[in-house]
């Protein structure tokens, strides 16, 4: 898919931004830990509810620390998950570390906060019986779950390979529809590495006005919509118990 001229600009700020996040993840000095306590003076309904981010494929858990001030200023616990490393395995070993997590740290009707491959680790995780009564739902940033066509065949022996449109990762995942009630789907205006598109059907999908894979994460308004969706997924599951 050719890139418009227009956007080239737009296009190489979004690649330096991942870049600098990056090389702030590596050199970073932050305790997974530092977030999982909500900030003094926040709301009862926002330290109530933990917020557990999963980033992308080779994105150590800091990457995504700007996110994570975000949100924790917005009054939640904000978890990392470790465990995780550069976050190239699998699916299904990824969803049996987030879980680990998840018991080892005791979250209780929390939010999956998901970029990219970490969508299709969330959604990994909500099918995981082990995740039942810790995780309300999970709201996705930028996550390829029709797979991405730069996933080509080249690409099929490295951890690049998941996301093969044709895959057997993305295959899998995509028949597992019942699920999807409980994610939302934030789409950037374009996503160069993701040029289908995030929308998942059965899911809340919601276009953003933010473009690009990964300037998104640095939005305000995106941290504040996910914040109102972190919300609104955990209300829908409390409803659910009640009735």
């Amino acid at each position: 898919m050719r890139t418009p001229p227009a956007r080239l600009p737009a296009l190489a700020a979004d690649w330096l931004h991942g870049g600098v996040r990056l090389a702030a993840a590596v050199l970073g000095r932050r305790a997974p830990g530092d977030w999982a306590e909500p900030p003094a003076g926040a709301s009862p309904g926002c330290a109530a509810l933990p917020l557990v981010l999963l980033p992308g494929i080779w994105e150590p858990w800091r990457f995504l620390g700007p996110l994570a001030r975000a949100l924790r200023a917005a009054g939640h616990p904000v978890h990392a998950v470790a465990g995780l490393g550069w976050n190239g395995a699998d699916l299904a070993e990824s969803a049996e570390r987030v879980v680990a997590h998840l018991r080892d740290a005791d979250v209780r009707g929390g939010v999956l906060v998901a970029h990219s491959k970490g969508g299709l680790i969330g959604k990994q995780v909500l099918l995981h019986p082990g995740s039942a009564g810790r995780v309300a739902g999970l709201v996705a940033v930028a996550t390829p779950f029709g797979g991405s066509s730069l996933s080509f065949g080249a690409l099929s022996r490295t951890p690049l390979g998941l996301f093969a449109p044709r895959g057997a990762a993305i295959a899998t995942l995509t028949e597992e529809r019942a699920v999807n009630r409980r994610i939302v789907s934030l789409a950037p205006a374009w996503d160069q590495v993701v040029p289908e598109g995030s929308v998942l059907p059965g899911a809340r999908n919601v276009a953003l006005e933010a473009a690009g894979h990964f300037r998104p994460l640095a939005d305000p308004g995106v941290h504040a919509l996910i914040h109102t969706e972190a919300h609104a997924l955990a209300a829908g599951a409390a409803s659910s118990k009640e009735h």
